[in-house]
């Protein structure tokens, strides 16, 4: 079976689940329920992206017709003047000398989009374009965005799936955080070269922290999460490799393999960080059983099932 449907296999039948789940909880009282809003988080390369455009499609169509849209947190980057102002406001801090940790996203812009979508209000849905600026990235036109909701459409959307690298990810306190840095630094004083956190000063890790706190206002919003994981995150690498070489086959451009390295390890620490966290559960007060996690092998195949 290809990849692809391999995953939605496990996907569709527990969405559909929680949307009916979601939608009873209103109707008992006599409401009307609003947009469900599933968050997808999956490692670089692991296809999260191409699962989210089928989920898309298939919860849209016959026999579901469950109007869906994508929003992608890579689409709430700051614009690229913005991103180079804090850039210079921390120069010591290489976590956010280009976009990706907590604190490179426009979280106001991602609140009044998903407030917009739950009241089922005519919402554009953010788009960044990663290409520009030597591939350093900038929002797009808004006025080029698409628009969902609109009276021309006739319908609304009742599914909002919120997808990323780090989506769902919460913020540790501080004394954790600080057991989990110390024990990695300690990894890499013994020689050991795996480590990406230990690299790092205390106080940048802190910095991406505190600020991944404020991203609560969104993940709080979603009804249910999927975790595409990997049996081992150093997976990430290979993965990501294996994309970039697609793309320099099929389109004659794509980051080399010592540039995938460069590039991963600059997401690799906050995977360090809050994989355990994720991999406890993160949807809070919507039920249990609203999250599902589906393990990876090296070859992307699913190993292993579970809802937590």
């Amino acid at each position: 079976m290809p990849e692809l449907l391999d995953k939605s296999k496990h996907c569709i039948p527990f969405i559909l689940n929680c949307i009916k789940e979601h939608r009873s909880k209103y109707e008992t009282t006599g409401e009307t329920p609003p947009p469900f809003f599933l968050g997808l988080n999956g490692v670089q390369g692991v296809g999260k992206t191409t699962l989210a455009s089928t989920l898309c499609h298939t919860l849209s169509s016959r026999p579901y017709n469950l109007p869906t849209v994508i929003l992608s947190i890579d689409d709430l980057y700051l614009p690229h003047a913005a991103q180079q102002t804090l850039a210079s406001a921390h120069p010591l801090n290489p976590l956010i000398q280009h976009r990706g940790q907590p604190s490179t996203h426009d979280l106001a812009l991602g609140r009044s989009v998903f407030k917009s979508l739950f009241q089922r209000q005519p919402t554009r849905i953010p788009s960044y374009d990663k290409s520009v600026f030597d591939g350093q990235g900038d929002r797009t036109d808004p006025m080029s965005w698409e628009l969902v909701n609109g009276a021309e459409t006739g319908e609304k959307v009742e599914v909002v799936v919120f997808e990323g690298w780090c989506v769902g990810f919460r913020a540790l306190d501080e004394v954790e955080l600080k057991n989990k840095w110390e024990a990695k630094r300690r990894e890499v004083e013994n020689g050991d070269k795996k480590s990406r956190l230990g690299k790092n000063r205390f106080e940048n890790v802190k910095f991406i922290n505190e600020k991944l706190r404020e991203y609560d206002l969104l993940t709080d919003m979603l009804d249910a999460l999927i975790h595409i994981d990997a049996e081992d995150t150093e997976f990430v690498y290979r993965w990501r490799r294996e994309q970039e070489a697609a793309l320099r086959a099929s389109k004659g451009s794509g980051m080399t393999d010592e540039e995938v390295i460069k590039f991963v390890d600059g997401y690799y620490p906050a995977y360090e960080l809050y994989t355990d966290t994720l991999r406890a559960g993160v949807i809070k007060g919507k039920g249990s059983g609203r999250q599902l996690r589906l393990v990876f092998g090296a070859d992307r195949n699913v190993k292993e099932v579970m809802k937590i």
